[in-house]
């Protein structure tokens, strides 16, 4: 498997609500790469952004990189590829510990992120639909 197989992450992504302005967009496949990043608006004023990478390193495996607001960078390795989704983890992160994307057959995306936070187990749904990239 290389990163080439997510090319159906490709593009822009809308996950926004009455409360809040949610994009995702991601880059092709170039390079054993893509670069996305999301950002968040709420009241008009940004209250969340990340950049990510997901990228295969030199042994060949694949890693989802992110950079959340400002807060450090933590990458998650790829352990599961059915299909149109994809598992990454990395048990040793605080929250969260497990990022999974899934493209529906109805084009939509569901991302959602999944571990444990202050001991409790919580999994948290990001449903998008695809958008012109502006």
């Amino acid at each position: 498997m290389t990163v080439n197989d997510l090319a159906w992450l490709a593009g822009c992504w809308d996950g926004s609500t009455d409360k809040k302005n949610a994009t995702e967009q991601w880059m092709k496949p170039a390079g054993n790469a893509m670069l996305g990043m999301s950002r968040t608006v709420r009241n008009g004023k940004v209250t969340e952004f990340e950049f990510i990478r997901i990228h295969q390193d030199e042994s060949g495996e694949i890693f989802y990189t992110a950079k959340p607001s400002g807060q450090n960078e933590a990458s998650f390795k790829l352990i599961k590829k059915s299909g149109t989704e994809v598992i990454f983890e990395n048990p040793n992160h605080d929250f969260p510990q497990r990022i999974i994307y899934r493209l529906d057959k109805d084009g939509s995306l569901k991302a959602r992120i999944e571990g444990k936070n202050e001991g409790k187990e919580i999994g948290i749904d990001f449903p998008m639909k695809k958008m012109k990239c502006e």
